[in-house]
């Protein structure tokens, strides 16, 4: 798999560097996600009744849609289907 750093993404689009991290992080939670619904063998109403969050959303979200995804609705899915999340934050290079 390919991976794209979040300043590669922003000069390929045009966006702010703030804006592509956020879509590197998302897209990061969301294969992970994906990987362990997979896993799981879940549908997506199945993760959907677990976190709350609408069919329809689990289904965008899960397909990689970034529009209108919020971290919020992410982590609600990682939390339905048993991952945890954890952060590093270290000084830029």
């Amino acid at each position: 798999m390919k991976t794209t750093t979040a300043s590669g993404l922003a000069k390929k689009l045009k966006i702010s560097k703030s804006r592509s991290l956020e879509a590197v992080i998302k897209a990061d939670l969301i294969s992970a996600i994906l990987k362990a619904a997979e896993d799981l063998e879940l549908t997506h109403a199945e993760i959907a009744e677990r976190s709350g969050v609408p069919r329809s959303a689990v289904t965008g979200i899960i397909s990689g849609s970034l529009q209108m995804v919020t971290l919020d609705r992410i982590l609600r899915l990682i939390e339905a289907i048993g991952l945890t999340v954890e952060t590093r934050v270290k000084k830029a290079a």
